[in-house]
């Protein structure tokens, strides 16, 4: 049986990585992607099979470029994963903390070791594309002035030392990751959770109608995320992740929310992660 191919953005090792194997086990061909707009490509282009993708953090909110991406390519999500955010100091082994001058890593990595960086401001921040491609610089430049920001994995598979363990501000810090494929024969049994976008008339009240339907079938409404429509004044498109107990119910629910939308898109059914 051949290996499922997973797009992710950044290296090996990053964390799209890491969690692309929580969802997916060991047996992966990992795809490595400069951009999230290039792991979309590359499913489009039929190179993977599924796309690992950061929606939100618990600490630096939604991000909101990589709900343009699902509008824009109507891939469908399979599933979801929630990733706690370790974030450790890495260095060639051997090195002491007293010989690094430089910290690298990722702009979001770098903001959530703010508490860190207060107690060295000697210390040189440079913001990078990726945590693990610090980790790898590093490896690959020998460098024994400079440490990377990064996980667990990325030490152990760019051979660098944990200097300092735990090093995030705020230790819980998790990162919500969608699973997404444009294979349209996946169905996902059983599952308890969507993802929905729609927009609504300009009526007063009209957002409120179609939460008060969730309401009335005990639907639970986990996210909303509004967008402006591009190019249309006033006009937003709103993301809304819903759970459900009753299969029924929430098949009620989307019927009669229908007549209070436009442009109504389940983007994904699929089973609610409970394990952080």
């Amino acid at each position: 049986m051949e290996k499922k191919r997973v797009a992710i953005q950044g290296i090996k090792a990053s964390f799209h990585e890491e969690a692309a194997l929580k969802f997916f086990g060991e047996d992966i061909e990992t795809i490595e992607c400069s951009s999230f707009k290039k792991t979309c490509e590359v499913l489009k282009n039929k190179e993977a099979d599924f796309v690992v993708m950061a929606i939100e953090n618990s600490i630096a909110g939604s991000l909101l470029p990589n709900y343009s991406l699902l509008r824009d390519y109507h891939f469908s999500i399979i599933g979801e994963v929630y990733l706690h955010i370790q974030l450790n100091l890495l260095a060639l082994p051997g090195v002491r903390f007293e010989q690094i001058k430089r910290v690298e890593s990722h702009p979001i990595a770098i903001r959530q070791c703010d508490d860190f960086f207060s107690e060295f401001p000697h210390l040189n921040v440079v913001e990078s594309s990726d945590t693990a491609a610090c980790a790898k610089k590093i490896r690959d430049e020998q460098l024994t002035d400079t440490a990377a920001i990064a996980n667990k994995l990325a030490a152990k598979l760019y051979g660098l030392d944990i200097m300092e363990r735990r090093i995030e501000s705020n230790k819980k810090n998790y990162t919500r990751f969608l699973i997404l494929t444009d294979n349209k024969d996946i169905h996902i049994t059983n599952a308890n959770k969507a993802s929905l976008s729609f927009q609504v008339t300009d009526d007063v009240g009209s957002l409120a109608k179609v939460l008060n339907v969730f309401a009335e079938h005990g639907i639970n409404l986990s996210k909303i995320q509004s967008m402006p429509v591009l190019g249309k004044r006033n006009q937003y498109n709103f993301y809304v992740d819903i759970e459900w107990g009753s299969k029924e119910k929430y098949e009620q629910a989307i019927r009669q929310v229908l007549r209070h939308t436009v442009n109504f898109t389940i983007m994904g059914e699929y089973l609610k992660n409970e394990t952080v």
